[in-house]
């Protein structure tokens, strides 16, 4: 068995994330990293080593529980991902505790109110698309701005039912608490802001409720035998805001990317050789949307591939690194192919915390492709790929902005 000792020490901006990926893998399939702050943890590359994982019961996400650094106070406020690790959800809850908390939130993601949701996903698609076609010929336009940014944050809002007076204050919030390269201080600022906007919509849902996911949270909360706590009612609004909105923004800025770079393709599409569902997996797969989720701890010592983790070591789920591992996916697991017959990937998690949000994710993106790409058919990008810049995060995994020809004539 092995226990390597000089970790990685992962870039907070996030400018090269698949190439940190490759270099971290070539160390080994389980593999020492350094998040921001000079936080050690295990990160895990190989599909079937995270899965492991994430099916059983020797992992946890709850730091209260399982992580002596946060226990013991080495993990203070001054650690700008703090609030990834701190918050009281269903997202770093563990065992029991984690199940109470999913079960009052899953009946907001039932299959029938996903598929209730398409009418207003069509109408925010054609609304958008609309918007775009205003543009003068040959005026560049921001599709992560114009298109992949606002479609996702209009549907959760109107999912949450969030007054159109708090939408601004939420972006900000939602991006800052993917930004990881936020201070400590902006951190903790961003995560206060952000919650004080929540408790005003809880508040505002509970005197005004609706058929909204707030308002069912509520009503759910209080009828449930073990009812959240108000700040586990905040924190889980937090949750499905965050994971709903910005994974759906870059699956669709990325999807988008890399069909505009890849006109093949695009050309397959066209002559129905590929379905619109194999790009959307495949772009999952191949440029997951959350690269990494922090953290989750060891509840007892075990072996992992031929790696010791000890009961308390912090392990970074690779979700990224994991879609790509070449043991699935072969000698191409670096290329975007969606004729390729395995479809398995990692981007919305796996085990008890498999994303309750993904069938809306995938739903929006089967709506708003195919539409956009109808639309403008001679649609190209108008910057060199290495001229559009990352979102400022070793987290998210997405383009600063995506300059397109809508229509060159």
């Amino acid at each position: 068995m092995q226990n390597p000792t000089a970790p990685f020490v992962l870039d907070p901006g996030g400018s090269d994330i698949q190439g940190e990926i490759a270099r971290i893998r070539a160390q080994g399939p389980v593999s020492p990293v350094e998040l921001p702050g000079g936080v050690r943890a295990w990160s895990v590359t190989d599909a079937a080593l995270l899965k492991e994982i994430l099916a059983g019961p020797q992992v946890s996400k709850d730091a209260r529980q399982h992580w002596p650094a946060f226990q013991n106070g080495e993990i203070s406020a001054e650690w700008p991902l703090l609030p990834w690790v701190a918050v009281t959800s269903m997202f770093t809850a563990y065992g029991p505790e984690h199940r109470r908390l999913r079960k009052i939130v899953a009946p907001a993601f039932t299959h029938r109110r996903t598929m209730a949701l398409q009418p207003r996903i069509d109408a925010i698609t054609a609304d958008l698309l609309d918007a775009l076609a205003a543009a003068p010929a040959g005026e560049i336009v921001d599709l992560r701005e114009g298109f992949a940014y606002p479609l996702p944050i209009r549907v959760i809002s109107e999912l949450m039912g969030v007054p159109e007076e708090l939408n601004p204050q939420l972006r900000k919030g939602v991006d800052g608490f993917f930004d990881t390269t936020l201070s400590a201080a902006q951190a903790q600022a961003n995560h206060a802001e952000m919650s004080a906007l929540l408790f005003r919509l809880v508040a505002y849902r509970r005197d005004h409720p609706g058929e909204d996911m707030t308002s069912l949270l509520i009503a759910a909360s209080d009828d449930a035998e073990t009812p959240f706590t108000e700040q586990e009612l905040v924190d889980t609004l937090l949750l499905v805001i965050s994971a709903g909105h910005e994974t759906t923004v870059n699956l669709l800025d990325q999807a988008i990317y890399l069909l505009l770079t890849r006109p093949r393709h695009r050309a397959d599409l066209a002559a129905d050789r590929i379905s619109w569902a194999d790009v959307v997996e495949e772009a999952l797969r191949f440029e997951a949307p959350v690269a990494y989720v922090p953290l989750r701890y060891a509840v007892e010592d075990f072996v992992l591939g031929e790696i010791e983790i000890s009961k308390g070591d912090a392990i970074l789920a690779g979700y990224a690194g994991a879609s790509r591992d070449p043991k699935i996916h072969g000698a191409t697991a670096d290329e975007f192919d969606p004729t390729r017959a395995v479809k398995d990937h990692l981007a919305f998690g796996y085990g008890a915390h498999h994303c309750l949000g993904a069938p809306l994710a995938r739903l929006e993106a089967l709506v708003a492709l195919p539409a956009i790409f109808r639309r403008f058919p001679d649609m190209e990008l108008a910057a060199a790929p290495e001229e559009l810049g990352v979102v400022p995060s070793f987290i998210s995994n997405g383009h600063h902005r995506l300059p397109v020809y809508l229509n060159r004539k």
